[in-house]
């Protein structure tokens, strides 16, 4: 079964969670990972689309900028592209998610949906420390590199527990051996599992993919939208 036909079927999937009486469609910001960009949650975007979430997945330069400095700009904007009415889901992947955990902390919109991480670097991310000790790594990853560390002064270790319930989905399969020697326990070739977890988390579920597939394996994105419609990965039965 080819893309196209797939986000068909995960969007049929979509449409019978969604209430039959909703007349204003709901809408997710999708918010990618460091060194990445938009196109690269086409295929999730495509069956939110689908199951039809109006969806908003912005560009942003996380390579220049700190994650307080991206934040609340890249986020209040996509908010404002989101129809008035409806709620406001977010799904980020990665860096993505520290975005998500950053602008929530100041305060939770009033129209917050749910909230789903894709192998989120909560407790930092082993990688990271590796990476800073070579050098280059700092002015080609950008300040956003040492704020994803797992030292107690890292920016995401700062980050108080959450209180939005969110869905966790972490990645149990590495396809790089040779980074992996550089994280503790089971990884997804970039963040450990343990580092996935954060007090406060509504769901959470492990799946056999790495740091870059969990965006387009069919499993994952069955997941993540079960998971905004019912606010659980478990399917109903």
């Amino acid at each position: 079964m080819g893309w196209p036909d797939r986000i068909v079927r995960l969007g049929l999937l979509g449409l019978l969670c969604l209430p039959v009486t909703a007349a204003v469609p709901d809408c997710v910001i999708l918010l990618h990972g460091l060194a990445r960009d938009a196109d690269s949650m086409r295929h999730l975007a495509g069956a939110l689309e689908a199951a039809g979430y109006h969806v908003e997945a912005p560009d942003y330069p996380s390579t220049e900028q700190s994650l307080r400095q991206l934040a609340a700009p890249v986020i209040d904007a996509a908010i404002a592209r989101c129809p008035p009415d409806g709620a406001v889901h977010f799904v980020g992947h990665s860096m993505g998610a520290m975005l998500v955990r950053v602008y929530l902390e100041r305060a939770l919109p009033s129209r917050l949906g749910r909230v789903v991480m894709l192998a989120p670097p909560n407790q930092g991310s082993e990688l990271s420390d590796f990476s800073r000790r070579i050098p280059g790594f700092d002015w080609y990853l950008g300040p956003a590199l040492a704020e994803l560390g797992t030292g107690p002064d890292s920016l995401v270790r700062k980050l108080g527990p959450v209180n939005f319930g969110p869905g966790v989905i972490a990645g149990g399969l590495s396809s790089n051996r040779l980074l992996s020697l550089a994280i503790p326990g089971t990884d997804d070739g970039r963040v450990s599992l343990d580092s996935t977890r954060v007090d406060g988390m509504g769901d959470y579920l492990v799946l056999p993919v790495d740091h870059f597939s969990i965006l387009d394996h069919p499993a994952v994105i069955e997941a993540v939208l079960r998971f905004l419609a019912t606010g659980s990965f478990a399917e109903a039965g």
